[in-house]
Parts: C-alpha cells; sequence; structure tokens
C-alpha cells in the first residue's frame, strides 16, 4: 500500500519506500558526520567533501531510479552513492583504502563508483560528470535501452564551458538525462550570488530549451515529484530537464574549510530547514511514523555505519603489488 493521495508522491512509492527513505538519510549524514570525524583525527587521508544538510536531493532524486537507470556524482558525492544502492561498509573501507572497498582502495572518496547499481562513479573535476552523463544517455537513445540519466552537480558547475556544451548537445539530440544541480549556495568560497547573474541556475535551462525546475532541494516530497516528472518526460522521448535543488551545506566546502565567508546567523537559519527533521514531520503527520520509531530509525542507521567502521578497519590493505593491477596503460 502507499499514502500516495495524503502526501502527494509518485504512485510507486510504498509506505515502506518512505520508511526505508527516511533511515537512508540518516545513513547519508551519519556516514559524512563519521568520516568527518576520522578526518579530524588523521585515520582518513586525502581530503573530502561533506554534504551533511542535502540528504534530500540524492534520496529524493535516486528513490525514483530503477537498477537500470544510471547517476554520475560529484566529490561531494557520498549521498548520491548510498541514495543509488551502495553499501556503508564497502565506501568506508575505500576511504580507509582498503582492497574491500568499491575501488579496491584506489579511488577514495572523490571516485567511488558502482556500476553494477548504475553508479557511472563521482568525479573530483568541477562538471566533469556532466559529458559522461550526456554520453551514457546517447548510449540509451542510440541502442534503444529504456534507461535515463541522472547527472548530479554542484552551482559552480554550471559556470564551467562543459556544462553548457553538454546541456547543448543533450538538448538538440532530446537525449533521455536528468541534470540535477544542488545548488548548496556556495561554490567553494564563493556566493552563487556574485558567481551567476540570473535569480535561479534553472532559468539557463530556457537558452537550450529545456525544462528548467527550481525545487526545495531539503523536501524529500518535492524531490520526489519533480524527478519523476522529469523521468517521464525523459522516457517519452522529450529530452532532458534541469532541476536546481536549493539546498545548504552544513559543513565548509571541504575539510580544510572554516566557512570564514559566510556568517552564523546564516548557518542557523538553514539548519531550521533540516530536510531530516522535516520529512520526519511529514511521516508523523501522515501516521506513517512516530516519534518512537523515528528514532529506532535513527539508531538502526547508527548501528549500520558503525558495522561498516568496523568492517573497514578490519580489512586487508594493498600491498605493493597491488600498485600494478587495474592498470590501463
Amino acid at each position: 500500500m502507499n499514502n500516495s493521495n495524503v502526501l502527494n508522491i509518485p504512485e510507486v512509492i510504498t509506505n515502506e519506500k518512505l520508511l526505508d527513505l527516511y533511515k537512508q538519510m540518516w545513513l547519508i549524514r551519519l556516514f559524512d558526520e563519521k568520516v568527518d570525524e576520522f578526518f579530524a583525527k588523521g585515520m582518513i587521508h586525502g581530503t573530502t567533501h561533506l554534504a551533511v544538510g542535502q540528504e534530500a536531493s540524492a534520496a529524493g532524486v535516486c528513490a525514483l531510479l530503477s537498477v537500470e537507470d544510471k547517476i554520475t556524482s560529484t566529490h561531494r558525492g557520498h549521498g548520491h552513492c548510498i541514495a543509488k544502492g551502495a553499501t556503508p561498509d564497502r565506501m568506508m573501507a575505500e576511504l580507509f583504502g582498503r582492497t574491500t572497498g568499491y575501488c579496491k582502495g584506489k579511488g577514495g572518496s572523490m571516485h567511488i563508483a558502482d556500476v553494477d547499481m548504475g553508479n557511472l562513479g563521482a568525479n573530483g573535476i568541477v562538471a566533469g560528470g556532466i559529458p559522461l552523463a550526456v554520453g551514457s544517455a546517447l548510449t540509451a537513445k542510440m541502442k534503444k535501452l529504456d534507461y535515463v540519466t541522472v547527472c548530479f552537480f554542484g552551482d559552480g558547475a554550471t559556470n564551467e564551458g562543459s556544462f553548457h556544451e553538454a546541456v547543448n548537445l543533450a538538448a538538440i539530440w532530446d537525449l533521455p538525462v536528468i541534470f540535477v544541480c544542488e545548488n548548496n549556495q556556495y561554490g567553494m568560497s564563493g556566493s552563487v550570488k556574485e558567481m551567476t547573474r540570473v535569480e535561479n541556475i534553472a532559468d539557463r535551462a530556457h537558452a537550450y530549451g529545456i525544462p528548467g525546475v527550481v525545487a526545495d532541494g531539503n523536501d524529500i516530497i518535492e524531490m520526489m515529484n519533480v524527478t519523476d516528472e522529469a523521468i517521464q518526460r525523459a522516457k517519452r522521448g522529450e529530452g532532458p530537464t534541469l532541476i536546481e535543488a536549493k539546498t545548504y551545506r552544513w559543513k565548509g566546502h571541504s575539510k580544510s574549510d572554516a566557512k570564514k565567508y559566510r556568517t552564523r546567523e546564516e548557518e542557523q537559519e538553514w539548519r531550521k530547514k533540516d530536510p531530516i527533521k522535516r520529512c520526519k514531520e511529514v511521516l508523523i503527520e501522515a501516521g506513517l511514523l512516530t516519534e518512537e520509531k523515528a528514532e529506532d530509525i535513527r539508531l538502526e542507521a547508527k548501528k549500520e555505519i558503525e558495522d561498516a567502521v568496523t568492517f573497514a578497519e578490519q580489512s586487508p590493505a594493498p600491498t605493493l603489488d597491488d600498485l600494478l593491477t587495474d592498470v590501463y596503460a
């Protein structure tokens, strides 16, 4: 059964799926918070980019995707991976540089991929995943395959040339691709208001003759609905959609960011729009959740993340011989 009439959500989203999505958002947040802790302790090396506060966009979009549907992700991509079916244990192992990780410990935080689940990979290059997503969509069209490709990227990526080239190509060829811009208000330390003249990034879609949709990126229900419409449009052969999910990252751009470019008052205002809290309130109002059950789900997610840490810590590190494997040239 589902509660689509009460909540005004796509019919394919059942009550059970809604509760799974609530847990999924907790998994995404707790994973990133644990990673933040480990970087601070020097237990994980390199760098990382956290999406705490942005959980609804990843979970809401991927809720409508099948295993056959594809995604491309970004340097801030842990949430996308979990939402597309990746397990926290293998993700944590990847960040620990262990052989049981998704890329055998060689990709790290910014390069997790899980092709079996349709995750074509995160990308450390700003806007790097956008042309790849268009290539995936072109494959679907040429081979008459019934899947869509979702491309996640940040607001900063929309000022890169590859964004405009890829969107234009997807538009003129009516490719089944959905561009999802997670506008978290800042590209590194630069406010989107200083970097972009248009009021909404979604307005840029008009230049390419495709729909541009502004959505509340902290509202999982709204994210599911706009994604459902975009998927149906793509599968009818009508081409791409640009969705702008307005959201906010609670943490800095990366682990070394002191966030001196924004005020604490601004941060507090956005924290009041916590996507997990909003989801819980909606589910309680719909009679699908109680405060007690919500806490049980949070604790289940916490235990899963703790188990992932144990798995990663107990997994073997690569040997010197592993340096020469998986090398293409």
